[in-house]
């Protein structure tokens, strides 16, 4: 590594750390001033406020910000660099422009890996304080009950609850259907179904069962009686961004769970699972594009090219927003959905790097 190398990498990371302290304190400031009301009215302990809301919203939002702040780093620098003429020097020393961009790529790799770990390890555990904090001070949810829920939880296993109270952990107007290939085998109805966190089984309460053998039926009723079911009462669970607090074993188990329960929740659990993976690979695409963008001099300074980097920062985002929808409501597959800003940005940025000045 030469000493040119050393010189990008730490004015990279550099502007990249201290870029992303600046909006992560304007965000807190913010965010402080629109839930000072809640925190009050809900009476929010501070060391929770602290040491969990907060916890889980700065590196949510380090993680959320970092391919704009990526890319508004790259381009302030660079252009700088371009602007005070230290561009031209050292491409005209010899060193080609690919071996210019070098160092860039090794910065973002760099980066590339830290938003990795975050989306993989850190997140998910932050993002559980926060969510579990906003559930009783923030959007406390006196009605969390979610209605007429159907799933499989077996090959041959159906359920189906009228009306699910979380925070009871009560189901009402249970039904659960046996089946054997086509055929109808039990079908059992109740009144009530219980969470036992102590035993970890459900009790069910005032029931009939209908046993069925060809053209012979039996019926069954009882008062209570225990029993497991492959369900749980995080499967009835209503809050938003529930997902991006699970780690990847947990998102994995109910991947597989969805698969056979069918809740219509596959589509929003795959697009989870793949961001954690393909995001970060933003970091170069981004990088790519500033450098390309910001490697000339031009009049006016640095402004011009902060002014286009922003502008086509927000454009990726709202690239990333298009194709998200288009997956839960058109059909796009959550894998391509995951890949096409990446890939119509690095094509974009290839384009730019051939066309930039060398």
């Amino acid at each position: 590594m030469k000493l040119i190398d050393k010189y990008i990498i730490k004015k990279y990371l550099s502007t990249f750390v201290f870029t992303i302290a600046i909006f992560v304190v304007v965000a807190v400031i913010f965010d402080i001033s629109e839930r000072l009301d809640d925190f009050m009215k809900n009476k929010a302990p501070l060391s929770k406020i602290i040491f969990e809301y907060y916890a889980g919203f700065i590196p949510f939002y380090i993680n959320m910000l970092s391919p704009l702040i990526n890319f508004i780093a790259v381009i302030f620098f660079t252009a700088k660099m371009a602007d005070q003429t230290e561009i031209v020097p050292i491409l005209s020393g010899g060193m080609s422009f690919n071996r210019f961009v070098r160092p860039y790529m090794m910065a973002a790799t760099v980066i590339c890996l830290l938003n990795y770990a975050f989306n993989v390890y850190i997140i998910p555990r932050t993002n559980k304080l926060k969510v579990g904090f906003e559930r009783i001070y923030v959007k406390p949810v006196e009605n969390n009950t979610k209605s007429s829920t159907h799933m499989q939880i077996d090959s041959n296993s159906y359920v189906y609850i009228d009306n699910f109270d979380n925070n009871r952990k009560i189901g009402y107007n249970f039904v659960l259907e046996k089946f054997k290939g086509e055929e109808l085998t039990e079908k059992l109805m109740a009144d009530r179904i219980m969470w036992d966190s102590v035993q970890s089984r459900w009790r069910i309460e005032n029931y009939t069962v209908r046993l069925i053998d060809n053209l012979h039926e039996e019926m069954i009723k009882g008062r209570s009686k225990d029993t497991i079911l492959d369900m749980h009462p995080r499967d009835f669970e209503v809050y938003d961004n529930i997902f991006t607090a699970m780690n990847m074993t947990e998102l994995n188990d109910r991947i597989e769970k969805e698969k056979t329960r069918g809740t219509g929740m596959m589509v929003d659990l795959l697009l989870e699972k793949y961001k954690r993976f393909v995001n970060p690979l933003a970091a170069y695409v981004l990088t790519l594009m500033g450098v390309a963008l910001s490697s000339k001099k031009v009049r006016g300074g640095i402004g011009l090219s902060l002014g286009i980097g922003i502008g086509l920062s927000f454009t990726y985002i709202v690239f990333i927003q298009f194709s998200t929808m288009f997956s839960l409501k058109g059909g796009l597959p959550p894998l391509v959905a995951v890949f096409i800003p990446n890939v119509i940005f690095g094509l974009l940025a290839m384009y730019l790097l051939h066309k930039a000045p060398k």
